[in-house]
């Protein structure tokens, strides 16, 4: 019997049995698809896992590090070195002229010369104070000519005028002196540069003849002298003379180029607005006549592009800068480059203010200087050029050590710089005030313009004078700049300052001091320092042509320093300081060695020299030799 539901039945179940093979298939090949995804994501994940995972710190390793013994010297203080002032006590009644009526020439503001010299032959140190005039075309009621003024030393630092009986009652707008005996007899003579011609004074027994003419160094009547020093550049035993001129100047050039202070009116000129001259060189001949050999002898640097003159000079040192026993010559020049004249040995000069690094700044700018000294004031073999700048840049401190031709500015590691910036210093020079062994440093300040502070409020005409205490090459500063409260309300009341000179006035040891004035009242201040320190001092009399023994280097060991200093006519500005030479011994009470290197070449010793006393050395005659 055909059952429809048993037939559907049957079907259904002999068709479940025909696909049971396939599912198990199915099934293993599923698990080993599943285990083979399981594999591959742990190898991956382990795979990316090893390729990023952060790297392991560092091993820690500990290092002992030794921290620097760092040498902190303890801060210093300046001694207490008072400076009065003794102009009127002491019998000087000088005022300069310097011609001012209201037109604002140049001239009006450059001058200011004088210094210290012996003119009687009597031990005591005299003072000389260069004067201006009025122009020949001022339109003011005429007065008396102002003269220069000569003031003889009685030996006690009170001076009396004599300049008429000494015959230098002279009328010329001067600017400075220089001194020496040029001419061998045994008394000092006197050169003084103008704004026009020159004059050269031979002293005669202490009455001065002017034989400019007759010796041939007037100059050009139009021209404008500044610094100038004696010096023997050929090493013939005659004492030459060199002349720095300023610019070439005339009132119409000035006049005509109206310059203003903004604000004010009527102002002085810059030397940027007047053109450049020549120094000149005059070689002694031996019989009262001197040649001009300025342009043989290589001192009259030209523009290299317009074959100009480029000199603007203000002051002049002279010094044997590689010891090899031929002067040379550094002139510092106003807004262009200095110059370092080497002397060639051949009666030539090479000028090589650029080459030797003291031509410019640092960054390569000329700046505008006036003053200048040179020492070694470290008591080595470092050389210091010092030299003014003009208000708003530094007073450089040009230094040469390893090479006494290579100098490098070290006005701001030495502490001079900061303090100077703001100055505009015309008159400076090294000398020990304290006696304490170290040079220290003066400076001399004032400004062109009398209403500066109206346009500029940092700046003033009237500025105080700087001293600068020099402290040691090893504390924080070198030079540390000495407050008033140190040296007296003398020192530091404001002028406007320009030469600046030094001598030992009263035969106490220690170095007072002459402060100059542009149009005013110069300032005489005795050194009353009581710092109980021992002192030497040494003059020179020479052989030759040269008595004064310029060039000549001495060398004074006690303990365990040595000094070094050189005979210099010029230095500063426009002044000419003392020939004798002043030795501060500080605690020392002996002296182990003394030796002068003589301008000749040869070399003197001297034994068992007694301290806190002026030393005469006269040079020893040559030995005699044989027929």
């Amino acid at each position: 019997m055909n059952d429809p539901k048993s037939k559907n039945r049957s079907s259904s179940t002999t068709g479940g049995n025909a696909d049971e093979p396939d599912d198990a298939i199915i099934g293993v090949a599923f698990r080993a698809s599943l285990l083979v995804i399981i594999v591959v994501v742990i190898v991956g994940g382990l795979i990316a896992y090893r390729l990023t995972r952060p790297a392991p710190p560092p091993t820690e390793v500990r290092t002992v590090v030794s921290t620097p013994n760092i040498r902190t010297p303890p801060p210093v203080a300046a001694p207490e070195v008072m400076f009065i002032d003794i102009t009127t006590a002491a019998g000087i009644e000088f005022t300069h002229e310097n011609g001012a009526y209201g037109d604002k020439l140049l001239p009006e503001t450059m001058g200011g010369g004088g210094g210290f010299l012996d003119y009687d032959s009597d031990g005591d140190q005299d003072l000389l104070f260069v004067n201006g005039r009025r122009w020949a075309w001022d339109p003011r009621p005429a007065v008396e000519p102002a003269t220069m003024k000569l003031y003889r030393n009685d030996g006690t630092g009170h001076f009396d005028d004599v300049t008429r009986d000494a015959g230098l009652d002279v009328s010329m707008y001067g600017m400075g002196c220089a001194c020496a005996d040029y001419d061998h007899d045994g008394d000092v003579d006197l050169f003084i540069t103008a704004v026009g011609p020159n004059k050269l004074f031979r002293n005669d027994d202490g009455r001065f003849v002017d034989i400019t003419d007759t010796a041939g160094v007037a100059g050009d009547a139009a021209a404008w002298g500044s610094s100038c020093a004696w010096l023997d550049y050929n090493n013939d035993g005659r004492l030459d003379l060199f002349v720095c001129n300023y610019v070439q100047w005339s009132k119409e050039t000035d006049l005509s180029q109206n310059f203003q202070l903004t604000g004010v009116g009527r102002a002085y000129g810059p030397p940027t607005a007047f053109e450049g001259t020549f120094p000149l060189l005059y070689r002694n001949d031996g019989d009262g006549h001197f040649t001009d050999v300025s342009a043989t002898a290589g001192v009259q640097p030209k523009n290299a592009a317009t074959g100009v003159p480029i000199a603007k000079s203000m002051g002049i040192t002279t010094i044997d800068l590689d010891h090899d026993g031929w002067l040379d010559v550094v002139v510092s020049n106003d807004t262009v480059q200095n110059f370092l004249f080497h002397n060639q040995r051949d009666g030539t000069f090479r000028e090589m203010g650029s080459l030797a690094g003291i031509g410019f700044d640092s960054a390569g700018n000329a700046r505008g200087a006036m003053g200048i000294d040179a020492a070694y004031f470290r008591n080595n073999e470092t050389l210091g050029v010092a030299i003014g700048n003009f208000a708003n840049e530094m007073t450089s401190l040009y230094c040469a050590h390893e090479d006494p031709l290579q100098f490098v500015d070290a006005a701001i590691s030495t502490g001079l710089g900061p303090a100077t910036r703001l100055e505009l210093t015309f008159g400076l020079f090294f000398f020990d005030y304290d006696l304490d062994g170290r040079l220290d440093l003066l400076a001399a300040n004032g400004h062109l313009e009398d209403e500066i502070n109206k346009v500029q409020v940092s700046q003033h005409y009237e500025q105080p004078p700087q001293l600068f205490w020099n402290c040691g090459p090893n504390q924080r500063t070198e030079f540390l700049k000495v407050d008033a409260a140190k040296c007296g309300p003398d020192f530091s009341r404001r002028m406007v300052g320009r030469g600046a000179a030094y001598a030992d006035i009263d035969g106490d040891g220690d170095l007072d001091v002459l402060l100059l004035e542009v149009g005013g009242r110069p300032r005489l201040l005795r050194n009353d320092q009581q710092q109980g320190h021992h002192w030497l001092r040494v003059k020179l009399v020479g052989r030759a042509g040269n008595t004064n023994a310029i060039g000549a280097s001495i060398e004074v060991t006690s303990g365990q320093r040595t000094q070094r200093r050189q005979i210099a006519s010029s230095r500063s500005y426009l002044s000419q300081c003392e020939f004798p030479v002043t030795f501060g011994l500080g605690e020392e009470d002996t002296v182990d060695q003394l030796i002068v290197h003589w301008p000749d070449g040869s070399t003197q010793q001297v034994a068992q020299v007694e301290v806190d006393k002026l030393l005469v050395i006269t040079q020893e005659a040559p030995p005699a030799t044989a027929d």
